[in-house]
């Protein structure tokens, strides 16, 4: 079984459409929603949709939300999808097979596709990517859950680019990510993407995990 695990706060304006993505994958999953915090009707959305949801009573912040759902899943494998993202049918199980068919494999990663979400008529100084891209995203990323017995859970002192730490973590203790040819899923470009507005934080972690690397490399 995957276990897909959504963390959000306030998402109900997309929620619905990135569980019903998952649903339509004709592969076996538990969905975990991670709440973290919500004022919304999040969790009325993902309890009515049949997802496991997990509550933290105050914000956490996003990279604790993915280890609350890493420490409740129970699938032999496990995809982070962000809520406001959707991904395309027919994806998973592609990298379900490409998974299981390779042992050496600890992650299966496919491609991305932005595209503006639809009720904005465009966002001027923002680029939407005209071609699919290899990216440090996790709705595209498919990875074993005993990766997380070796190199241990995200880092919580990031609040963002906890992503670039852990697979170099990856990269130290060998672990192979194979990459596909496939576009997996569609990145929504919005006016409260978490990347778009938390900018400054993605910088100084960027910093942060290149230091570490080069004392290790150091060493």
């Amino acid at each position: 079984m995957i276990s897909v695990i959504i963390p959000v706060k306030n998402g109900s304006n997309y929620l619905q459409e990135a569980i019903e993505s998952v649903l339509r994958q004709g592969v076996p999953v538990e969905i975990l929603v991670i709440d973290d915090g919500s004022t919304d009707n999040t969790v009325e959305i993902a309890s009515g949709l049949g997802c496991k949801v997990i509550s933290h009573p105050v914000s956490k912040g996003q990279v604790a939300a993915k280890n609350t759902g890493l420490k409740a899943a129970t699938g032999e494998y496990v995809l982070f999808l962000d809520h406001d993202d959707i991904i395309r049918e027919g994806a998973l199980a592609s990298m379900y097979e490409m998974i299981e068919a390779d042992p050496d494999a600890s992650a299966v990663q496919s491609m991305v596709k932005d595209f503006l979400s639809p009720e904005i008529a465009s966002m001027p100084g923002t680029t939407i990517r005209p071609e699919p891209y290899y990216g440090l995203f996790t709705g595209a990323i498919l990875i074993r859950k005993s990766v997380f017995d070796t190199i241990g859970f995200f880092s919580e002192d990031k609040r963002t680019g906890e992503i670039i730490e852990w697979q170099s973590r990856m990269d130290q203790n060998g672990f192979l990510i194979k990459k596909t040819g496939i576009v997996s899923t569609d990145r929504r470009i919005h006016n409260t993407n978490f990347g778009k507005t938390n900018k400054g934080d993605e910088y100084k972690d960027y910093a942060s995990v290149l230091r570490q690397r080069l004392m290790m490399l150091r060493k």
